[in-house]
């Protein structure tokens, strides 16, 4: 009788677990798979106007910076802005970073990647500690930037995350 009753709690919890597992892949093949919600991109918008804004308050930046969400960033990577030869400057974003936390990646991401295109817009072209100056955290901070330290903290992501404090 003991044996059975182990036996149905086994089953119970393996099949759970199954299906927890199906769930988990099939929400990450949908996001894999499909554009960002219109919800996330509505606050991309509307956090890259309130960019634009600041820029041309604080640096008379009239420039539209394009902003491309991609999956082709390394994993390691949130955003990248880049200076095209033709001297385009466009703004990546890692699409996948959008799972683990869209509110970090609009409020702290963006603007430090909007400040590295208002660098390039103002021709500084440091490699001074990483492109990451004093003039540079600056302007981030001039761009209500979250946290414009030079790399990703990741505590910042995960306390975020669980809305704790």
């Amino acid at each position: 009788m003991q044996t059975k009753r182990l036996m149905n709690i086994f089953l119970f919890i393996t099949t759970f677990c199954l299906f927890l597992l199906i769930y988990i892949w099939y929400n990450s093949y949908i996001f894999n798979h499909n554009p960002l919600s219109e919800q996330i991109n509505k606050k991309i918008k509307d956090k890259t106007n309130r960019l634009k804004n600041l820029s041309f308050y604080n640096y008379k930046i009239t420039h539209n910076f394009p902003i491309i969400i991609s999956d082709k960033l390394k994993n390691n990577e949130f955003g990248r802005t880049i200076y095209s030869k033709n001297k385009d400057i466009i703004i990546y974003l890692n699409k996948n970073r959008f799972k683990e936390n869209s509110d970090y990646m609009i409020n702290s991401v963006l603007p430090h990647e909007y400040a590295h295109a208002v660098m390039f817009y103002l021709q500084d072209f440091s490699n001074e500690n990483g492109s990451h100056t004093k003039k540079w955290q600056k302007i981030c901070e001039n761009l209500e930037g979250k946290g414009c330290n030079r790399f990703v903290n990741n505590n910042d992501i995960i306390i975020e995350k669980t809305n704790l404090f």
